[in-house]
């Protein structure tokens, strides 16, 4: 469903580490804003029922069903650009994003 990088998943691992209060890193894709669809990425501290599970070596990522479509396919990176670092979706479902890049598009 979802792939991690050994960068991305060495970041998250180190992250990890020192939050023993969390059960893992959410997912999800919520509709934001002027393309219609951003990404989100918290701890996780309290799962539903429905939530979908993927274990990554150690690291647990939670995906609420909602967002599972958007996701499918994506290939989580966490990139390092000169002095700029972070975390990058790369995902084939989206079809365009806005100009400053904070949202993305999908078509239905």
């Amino acid at each position: 469903m979802i792939t991690v990088t050994s960068q991305a998943l060495d970041v998250l691992k180190k992250r990890l580490e020192d939050r023993s209060d969390c059960d893992g890193i959410r997912l999800r894709v919520d509709t934001a804003g002027c393309s219609g669809y951003a990404y989100g990425m918290e701890y996780s501290y309290a799962r539903s029922n429905d939530d979908i599970i993927v274990t990554v070596e150690d690291v647990t990522l939670v995906i609420d069903p909602k967002s599972v479509p958007f996701l499918t396919g994506t290939r989580l990176e966490y990139l390092v650009e000169g002095l700029n670092e972070g975390f990058q979706f790369v995902n084939p479902n989206v079809t365009g994003e806005c100009g400053c890049g904070e949202s993305f598009y999908v078509e239905k």
